[in-house]
């Protein structure tokens, strides 16, 4: 068969091969404008003021790309089912439908999260992490479940009949998924109270539980410890347990007590009277918080007093610098006084006439034979 005579097969008796070909060409060359008109506006957004261009951009492309190829595709299925009958092609226009409504749903959840990114990065939003995590999650929960209801409405299901048949299972499902939903509303009592947001520093005094917390999803809560490995807490968990958010504190306290000789309690007076002045006059020391020091015990081997104070920051690597610097001003005050931190001693008192002399060695006797 030489070329005309391919060239008159194909144009007279199966034309509709050439057809579904140019269909799918221009389907082609579209979404190559496309791309390239996107290419530049891209650009063009990342130069301008506006903070939301780059954000409907990014959001638009591949959906968009989807729906172009979607329309492409039925096009050129449509022309070849006018020469060719077969079932198949019956199943076409549902599937477009479908496809279309998908690449919607696609550019909505997108948006959603590309707009979540930019309230976060925004100047002066008062909006934190958390709370932006929460609404996106609800907004494309949203709108998943009603696009799932419009897909099952074009396809010819009754969504009356879904939503019944769903209250009716639902109550098998809730049975069968109690820990499942127990967890999923133990996420949204976190979203709602906010106990901790992300980048806390939170704690448990009655699970070994303590870490930054990373990510609060809707079963599970990830939280970094401090050894760097990653917990995984269900959410369920928080609604048992007690739960200490230290990242929300006002002040760190020093909570020391100090010992000093027996032999120095006539200095005990002057060097509780000096520590507390250097307490009220240090910088890092937060005087309008309670501040107290005060002989408070006859120990074993000491006479001990004890530091109560707060610093302002809540730093954790500045609070022990503060501590450090409060300690060694008082181990200085302490030995200007002439006296001397006590360490653990025992004194024996022996009974009147005991003699403490070793006894003089005697000679060995003789053996006189």
């Amino acid at each position: 068969m030489d070329f005309e005579s391919i060239v008159h097969y194909i144009t007279e008796d199966h034309s509709y091969i050439l057809q579904a070909f140019l269909v799918v060409f221009v389907t082609l060359l579209v979404d190559y404008f496309q791309k390239r008109a996107f290419d530049r506006l891209q650009k063009r957004a990342e130069t301008s003021a506006s903070i939301w261009d780059e954000a409907l951009i990014d959001a638009v492309r591949k959906p968009l790309r989807l729906a172009i190829w979607t329309i492409g595709v039925y096009t050129a299925s449509e022309v070849i089912e006018e020469a060719i009958s077969s079932v198949v092609f019956e199943m076409m226009g549902p599937a477009r439908d479908t496809l279309i409504i998908a690449s919607i749903t696609w550019f909505i959840v997108r948006l959603i999260k590309n707009g979540e990114e930019v309230f976060l990065k925004k100047e002066g939003t008062t909006l934190d992490r958390t709370t932006a995590d929460a609404i996106a999650k609800l907004l494309k929960l949203s709108v998943v479940i009603t696009a799932f209801l419009v897909v099952l409405q074009t396809l010819g299901f009754s969504i009356s009949g879904v939503l019944a048949f769903g209250g009716i299972g639902g109550i098998a499902v809730g049975f069968a998924a109690r820990d499942l939903l127990a967890n999923f509303f133990g996420g949204l009592m976190i979203y709602l109270d906010r106990p901790f947001v992300v980048g806390e520093w939170v704690r448990s005094p009655d699970r070994e539980i303590e870490g930054i917390v990373e990510d609060i999803g809707w079963r599970l809560t990830r939280i970094r410890t401090f050894d760097k490995r990653p917990l995984y807490v269900p959410n369920a968990v928080f609604a048992s347990i007690s739960v200490e958010n230290p990242s929300r504190m006002e002040n760190r306290r020093i909570y020391e007590t100090i010992g000093i000789r027996y032999d120095d309690i006539s200095k005990m007076g002057t060097i509780v009277e000096k520590v507390k002045s250097m307490l009220a006059n240090h910088p890092e020391i937060d005087t309008n918080k309670t501040l107290i020091v005060n002989f408070n015990k006859f120990a074993a081997s000491s006479l001990d007093f004890f530091i109560y104070t707060f610093t302002k920051t809540t730093v954790w690597e500045r609070y022990h610098e503060i501590k450090q610097d409060v300690l060694l001003k008082v181990i200085d005050i302490i030995e200007k006084e002439g006296a001397e931190v006590a360490f653990p001693t025992s004194t024996i008192h022996l009974a009147n006439g005991w003699n403490t002399q070793a006894p003089e060695p005697q000679a060995p006797a003789k053996d006189y034979q």
